[in-house]
């Protein structure tokens, strides 16, 4: 690991702990909802900052690392511009540019990759969920506003930008100049495979992607399908309300998801009978950057016991989200209210655990010492374990309890196995 990186975790946890130890001064707890009592407790620390750090501080910068770290400890998709960043926002929203092709959050501070979508040019680098961006053309993402970075990140078509990447594998930094590019969302990829198993991969659920994948499915069901396997690995984009729609195509009955918040009332999105198109046995297969609508899809088949779930556990990002300009100008973009499961949890906090938890392969190349790729190296395991298990549990040749004895198996999850099929072997 890097010491600028411990060095953020270690700073972090230092202020924690400060908060923790000038909120029970002289043996007072402060109540949770005691609001000016917290403002008392970061004026304190405030001060201590400006007259007892080893070296007077840069206070507006120690301000907006307050703000921003306040952001992240509920909402990881939050943003704080100041009001040149938020003119800067409103200027280029919606302007069609080009894009590297990153899904992003905040985590530990810093810029951090949800997803990279399939052969964008962020994806050819072998960018990939968790890592973390520790600058952008130079300019540290430490505190860097969400919304601002994305916008760093856009351009003119064929421009370049600098990145530097803390990977998973290697958190030493490696720079990265990266080719901007138009960026198009992958159509629905179906085919039919063996024994009837009819595969739909939805990896966008951008523009029309729902009815595209309402055509596919109508097309392999005439063709014989028998069972469907629903893959929604990298499926990161698009609005959630796709997600309900998506969950419908699958569903006769039974509660999509909710959304509410503190000032936004409860609203139900229910299954609608005539919307539904499959019946039949179905599997899901969901990894690390499933997020958004996907995972409302993901959760309402699950919690519905309409399907099992196989593969890793979502990323957790399902939320409505609203610019709320400042009086100095800026704005502040935050969850106004969450999108929650059948069961009751808010998808942004918990994500979707699947019924059988399995680890995607790694088909990622070699890297050297310094983090990179090495040329010419393949993928050790380059068979797909996840669609592997999802037809054989889609098709009755293995069990949930099966894959749980087997030597060095996968974690299962305690809920119990969902009901496959509501009516006869083949959707209506």
């Amino acid at each position: 690991m890097s010491s600028r990186f411990k060095w953020t975790i270690v700073t972090s946890s230092t202020c924690v702990v400060a908060l923790l130890l000038l909120g029970a001064h002289n043996g007072r707890a402060i109540p949770p909802d005691d609001v000016y009592g917290h403002l008392k407790v970061y004026t304190q620390v405030l001060e201590h900052i400006k007259t007892d750090y080893v070296e007077p501080p840069n206070m507006s910068s120690v301000t907006l690392g307050a703000i921003n770290g306040l952001l992240e400890s509920v909402d990881p998709f939050a943003s704080y511009l100041n009001p040149d960043q938020f003119r800067q926002y409103e200027k280029s929203r919606g302007q069609a540019k080009g894009d590297v092709g990153l899904v992003l959050a905040k985590r530990a501070g810093y810029v951090a990759v949800v997803d990279a979508l399939p052969d964008s040019p962020a994806a050819k680098a072998d960018i990939a969920t968790g890592d973390l961006i520790e600058s952008i053309n130079g300019v540290a993402t430490r505190d860097m506003p969400l919304a601002y970075a994305t916008e760093l990140l856009q351009g003119e078509p064929n421009s370049t930008v600098e990145v530097t990447i803390l990977r998973l594998k290697n958190p030493e930094p490696q720079k990265l100049t990266l080719t901007r590019a138009k960026i198009s969302y992958p159509p629905v990829v179906a085919r039919m495979m063996p024994e009837n198993v009819a595969y739909i991969h939805v990896e966008s659920l951008a523009g029309n992607r729902v009815a595209e994948t309402k055509s596919k499915l109508e097309e392999l069901k005439k063709q014989g399908a028998h069972y469907v396997v629903l893959d929604l690995r990298h499926c990161s984009t698009g609005p959630e309300d796709n997600g309900i729609s998506l969950a419908n195509l699958f569903l006769d009955k039974g509660e999509i998801t909710y959304l509410q918040g503190q000032k936004f009332g409860r609203e139900e999105s229910d299954a609608q009978s005539n919307k539904e198109v499959w019946s039949g046995p179905l599997v899901v297969i969901t990894d690390r950057a499933t997020a958004g609508g996907s995972e409302i899809a993901a959760a309402a088949l699950l919690d519905n016991k309409r399907a099992q779930v196989v593969g890793e556990r979502t990323y957790g990002d399902a939320a409505l989200r609203k610019t709320i300009e400042m009086d100095d100008g800026g704005a502040v973009i935050l969850s106004v209210a969450k999108y929650y499961s059948p069961s009751g949890k808010a998808i942004q906090d918990a994500g979707v655990t699947p019924t059988v938890q399995l680890t995607e392969n790694d088909n990622s190349p070699e890297y050297d010492d310094n983090g990179n790729p090495i040329p010419g190296t393949a993928p050790k395991h380059p068979e797909d374990n996840l669609l592997k298990r999802a037809i054989e549990l889609v098709t009755g040749k293995t069990t949930v309890a099966q894959l749980q004895n087997e030597p060095d198996g996968p974690v299962v999850s305690n809920q119990a196995a969902p009901i496959l099929q509501r009516s006869p072997a083949v959707g209506h």
